[in-house]
């Protein structure tokens, strides 16, 4: 501690060597920096508040209606971007300070000035906005804020106004193509409908109940056709003498027939029958049946004419025989008829086999047509709804009940300066000035040291002192050094005093 002390004290002996030094540097200073400080243009501050209310009564209402705008963020993004070169420029342009530069670089330096001097603040949770500028002139300081102001309440319905009007025209416009496709898969449809207008009249159950009813009805007409041609050939037969017919009130001669063989051609007959219910003439049993059915009948009528026929000369004008020329006739129409009939449910059966061939198909492609048919229906009453619903966002968006803007302390022009801090600055300056003689008187001490203690010349000479030899002052040098302690005493109550005065002066004049 005591080193400190001693350290200190040599410090304070050096100092006051040059304690004029100090003195001057610091009048110097102070004078230069006071000038300085009163010579700073005043700084006028204008400023405004403004409360964004974005609690409307219509957001309830019309919540389940049409996309309501998202107010929080509007602002949010209006606040962020208030302070950006296109708006600035913009104020520029409004309070007409585009006709003080006379080249791009001076308009360029006013605009990052405004970027610099133009604070803007508040918080989302209150929703209270201050726009505030400092200026040398307290009208432009006021002009300034007023367009900031006016932009800020502007940008929050024009963007989302324009916005609105884009997204009404690109739903338009595919409203538009949606026609188009709705146009183009209706014509599709129906074509198709037309195109396959028997094949889309029921399900598959509904066509296969119509085979099985129409394959019963197509058995049963075969059946019924044997049985007529049957019918007809037993009339031919007779006719020809193969078969004779009995007389009236008598029976036919069955001698000369062989039951073995009737029996057989009877079984092949009810076989072939059976195999008609089932399947067609063209089927393999069925023709095999038939090949050997027509070798029994030859050979059943090989055996017939063999026996001695009767050679009555008036037979072919008999009445006998001209009845069975008239049932023979009904027979061929009969069998006509039925020949046709079995031709024409072959030919159904064969279409329906078909269509319910292709069935699936067909009904696969129906059902991709009414899907993209569908679809594009959807979409189109999507576009229509979100058309409406975009219609209204843009009405709302342009209601100013949707956002609300109350100035709460609109901009004036300022009457007092705002800055710069005189006060403040003097006391700075006249800190630095006692800093710097002191500073000043330091240095010179270090630059022409001397040694003012015995314990430091020993220490630099290492030398050891034998003694010290004390000034003796005469009474006029003491009277001398006196008067110099009086005008140093005077010359630092003087740079209080001074201080003191420039105080009172910005005091006075209003200028802190």
């Amino acid at each position: 501690m005591a080193e400190i002390t001693a350290v200190i004290l040599t410090f304070l002996k050096a100092i006051g060597k040059y304690r004029w030094h100090a003195i001057i540097v610091s009048w110097i200073v102070a004078i230069a920096g006071w000038a300085v400080v009163f010579s700073l243009p005043n700084d006028y501050q204008a400023s405004a508040r403004v409360y964004v209310d974005t609690q409307s009564i219509l957001k309830p209402l019309l919540s389940n209606m049409t996309s309501m705008p998202n107010i929080e963020q509007q602002v949010m993004f209006m606040r962020r971007t208030l302070i950006s070169r296109p708006n600035v420029e913009r104020v520029i342009r409004m309070v007409d300070l585009d006709i003080k530069a006379k080249n791009q670089k001076e308009h360029e330096k006013l605009v990052d000035n405004l970027i610099a001097n133009i604070k803007f603040g508040g918080t989302e949770r209150d929703d209270i906005y201050t726009i505030v500028y400092n200026d040398p002139d307290p009208k432009l300081a006021k002009d300034i804020v007023q367009s900031l102001l006016t932009i800020f309440v502007e940008g929050s319905f024009g963007g989302k106004k324009q916005d609105s009007d884009k997204a009404i025209q690109f739903i338009e416009d595919q409203i538009k193509s949606y026609e188009d496709k709705l146009i183009t898969a209706e014509n599709t449809l129906k074509d198709f409908k037309l195109q396959h207008l028997g094949r889309l009249g029921g399900g598959q159950g509904d066509s296969s109940t119509r085979l099985g009813e129409m394959m019963e009805a197509l058995n049963q007409a075969r059946l019924e056709l044997a049985e007529a041609e049957e019918a007809r050939n037993a009339i031919k037969r007779q006719m020809t003498g193969d078969e004779p017919a009995a007389l009236a009130g008598e029976a036919a001669d069955p001698a000369g027939t062989n039951p073995e063989l009737e029996s057989r051609i009877a079984a092949i007959n009810k076989s072939v029958d059976q195999l008609r219910l089932q399947y067609t003439d063209a089927h393999p049993d069925i023709v095999s049946s038939k090949r050997l059915l027509a070798e029994l009948e030859k050979q059943k009528k090989e055996e017939i004419s063999k026996r001695r026929k009767s050679s009555d000369p008036g037979a072919s004008y008999s009445p006998m025989l001209q009845q069975m020329n008239v049932q023979l006739s009904v027979a061929e129409a009969r069998v006509a008829s039925l020949r046709a009939r079995v031709d024409t449910l072959a030919g159904r059966i064969g279409n329906l086999r078909a269509q319910l061939t292709s069935a699936p198909e067909v009904e696969a492609q129906l059902a991709q047509l009414n899907r993209d048919y569908e679809i594009n229906r959807a979409n189109y009453q999507k576009l229509v709804e979100r058309r409406e619903s975009a219609k209204l966002s843009g009405d709302i968006s342009s209601a100013t009940d949707m956002l609300t803007f109350r100035v709460i302390d609109p901009p004036t022009a300022p009457s007092t300066p705002a800055g710069p801090n005189r006060l403040r600055l003097a006391s700075l300056v006249f800190a630095g000035a006692l800093a710097a003689g002191l500073a000043v008187a330091l240095l010179l001490s270090q630059v022409r040291p001397t040694f003012l203690s015995q314990s430091a010349l020993r220490e630099v000479t290492g030398l050891p002192i034998l003694g010290t030899v004390s000034m003796n002052w005469t009474q006029a040098q003491k009277v001398k050094q006196k008067r110099r302690l009086w005008a140093l005493g005077m010359s630092v109550i003087m740079l209080l005093g001074a201080y003191s005065c420039v105080i009172g002066v910005t005091v006075v004049k209003g200028m802190a």
